[in-house]
C-alpha cells in the first residue's frame, strides 16, 4: 500500500529536460514517477503534449477505453507516441490501475496547449465538446448559441490550421468576423460552466466537470492565440514573443488546474518549467516571455518545485527529488 501524500510535499514536482529526443531521459522520468507514486502518493503525470489529445491516454489507463496502439497514436502530440519509454509508461500506468479505486488510480495528462511551433489547432473540438456538455445539462435558454450556429461559425478546420499563418499574419483567420464572434461565445460558454458548477458536478461528476473546464480553457486560449496570430499591428518580434507567452500561459493554467485535483509530477523541457524569463533568438533579435513554470511558481510558491536535469547520459543515477538540489538554470 502506498504512503499517504504528505501535505508538506509540493503539489507540483517538475522535472525538466535539457533536450528532447533522449530516450535515457525518458527512462529516468519513468523511474522518478514510479518512486513518487510508491513513496509519496503522487497520482498524476503531466507531459509536454497536447492537453486534449492526452485525454485519450487517460481514458485508456483509467477506464480501459480503446487500445494501446490507439492511445499511442492519438494520445500524444509532437511525435511523442513513437518513443518506447512513453509506451512503457502507459503500460505500467494501466497495470497499476488494475483493481484500484477511482481515487487511487494514476492519471495521465498532457499540459501543453493544442499547438505546434508552426501552427495552432482548430478550436472546433474544444468548442463543440464544451457546448455539448452544457447543452445536455442546463436550460437551453441559457446557452449563448445553438449547436448549428456554432458549427457554421467554426467552418472547416483547414482555415484554422493554415501552415503559412505562423509567419504571415495575413494568412490567419484569427481576426475575422467569425473568429471574433467565436471568442465572445467561448467566453460566454466558459462563464456558464462556472455559474452552473454546483449543478453540473451533481448531475455529472467532478471528473467530467474538470474535463469541461479543460475544454473551456482550450477553446478560449486557442481563439486568443489565433487572434494574435493574425496581428499585423506589431513587429514580428513582438508578435512572436506574445505567441510564446500565450502558449506558456495556457500551459500554466493547465498545470494549476491539475494541482487543484491531485499532487502532480510534470515533465517537460527546462525552458517551459524554469522560474525565470525564457528567451529565444528570432529573425529580428531575441525575444523573452515568462515560462509556465515561472507563472505557476508565482501562484503556488513552495508548492511548485523544479529539478532540472542537466546531466549527461553517462551520469544519470537516480536521486529522489528530496535529495536533489533545485537547478535554476534554463
Amino acid at each position: 500500500m502506498s504512503a499517504p501524500h504528505n501535505p508538506r510535499d509540493p503539489r507540483i514536482v517538475a522535472m525538466g529536460e535539457p533536450t528532447h529526443d533522449d530516450e535515457s531521459l525518458l527512462d529516468r522520468r519513468n523511474e522518478t514517477f514510479r518512486q513518487l507514486v510508491e513513496q509519496q502518493r503522487y497520482r498524476t503525470i503531466a507531459l509536454e503534449s497536447d492537453c486534449i489529445m492526452g485525454l485519450v491516454v487517460d481514458d485508456y489507463v483509467t477506464a480501459r477505453t480503446g487500445t494501446f496502439d490507439d492511445a499511442m497514436e492519438r494520445g500524444f502530440s509532437h511525435g511523442w507516441g513513437k518513443y518506447a519509454a512513453n509506451g512503457e509508461l502507459v503500460r505500467w500506468m494501466r497495470e497499476h490501475n488494475d483493481g484500484k479505486s477511482e481515487d487511487d488510480m494514476l492519471r495521465f495528462a498532457g499540459f501543453d496547449a493544442p499547438l505546434e511551433m508552426a501552427a495552432a489547432a482548430s478550436p472546433t473540438h474544444a468548442m463543440t465538446a464544451l457546448h455539448s456538455y452544457l447543452a445536455a445539462e442546463v436550460d437551453p435558454e441559457l446557452l449563448p448559441c445553438a449547436a448549428e450556429e456554432l458549427t457554421t461559425l467554426l467552418g472547416s478546420d483547414d482555415q484554422w490550421t493554415e501552415p503559412n499563418a505562423m509567419l504571415d499574419p495575413s494568412q490567419s483567420v484569427g481576426q475575422s468576423a467569425q473568429a471574433v464572434s467565436l471568442r465572445l461565445l467561448a467566453d460566454d460558454l466558459a462563464a456558464l460552466l462556472d455559474m452552473q458548477t454546483p449543478h453540473l458536478i451533481a448531475a455529472t461528476s467532478r471528473h467530467q466537470w474538470n474535463r469541461s473546464r479543460l475544454h473551456a480553457r482550450s477553446a478560449t486560449g486557442l481563439l486568443r492565440y489565433h487572434y494574435w496570430m493574425a496581428d499585423t499591428s506589431s513587429s514580428r518580434q513582438t508578435r512572436m514573443a506574445r505567441l510564446c507567452a500565450l502558449r506558456d500561459s495556457m500551459m500554466a493554467a493547465n498545470l494549476l488546474a491539475l494541482a487543484e485535483q491531485a499532487p502532480t509530477f510534470v515533465y517537460a523541457h527546462n525552458a517551459h518549467l524554469q522560474e525565470q524569463l525564457s528567451s529565444m533568438p528570432t529573425w529580428d533579435g531575441p525575444i523573452e516571455w515568462w515560462s509556465a513554470g515561472a507563472l505557476v511558481k508565482a501562484q503556488l510558491n513552495d508548492d511548485y518545485a523544479i529539478y532540472a536535469d542537466t546531466t549527461s547520459p553517462a551520469d544519470r543515477r537516480f536521486r529522489s527529488p528530496e535529495t536533489r538540489r533545485p537547478d535554476r538554470s534554463p
